[in-house]
């Protein structure tokens, strides 16, 4: 395995603080600096591996702060807005409709709707945790097995 520069070991934790694979990383890594770094040496700059699981202090101190501030950021990113999803569809439909492709306008009206109506939220177990369980009776039978027919003695 090559030795690494700050920099490049800085790229690499920071991209998998972000939930970048290592497969990833390595392909990035030789895209953005040139240098060929196999995944298996990327993986050692994850401390939630088992190979990372002895990272330095200063390494496993960025990874954790790069790891909470990425999903805090969660909002800004606009994939995560309803209202950029529904704009994207709205866009796609319109494009699909000009091309008379009706199927594809229907699924994206359907999908649409099912934004609108928060069928991706799971909103089942919020309600379950409001209410009581239901209570549940279970009666068990003895059965002789020394006869051969179902008749009770």
């Amino acid at each position: 395995m090559a030795a690494l520069k700050d920099e490049v070991k800085l790229y690499i934790v920071t991209a998998l603080a972000c939930f970048d694979s290592p497969t990833q990383v390595s392909l990035a890594v030789k895209e953005e600096f040139g240098l060929d770094v196999p995944r298996q040496q990327v993986s050692l700059y994850d401390p939630n591996t088992y190979v990372g699981r002895n990272l330095s202090l200063k390494w496993r101190t960025i990874f954790e702060e790069t790891r909470a501030s990425f999903r805090a950021k969660a909002e800004e990113i606009p994939i995560a807005s309803k209202a950029f999803r529904l704009r994207g569809l709205a866009r796609l439909a319109q494009k699909a409709e000009n091309m008379r492709n009706l199927p594809l306008v229907a699924s994206l009206y359907e999908q649409a709707a099912k934004e609108v109506g928060d069928i991706y939220v799971n909103k089942a177990k919020a309600e379950q945790a409001d209410q009581v369980p239901t209570p549940v009776a279970i009666t068990f039978g003895v059965k002789d097995a020394k006869r051969h027919d179902d008749n009770p003695v």
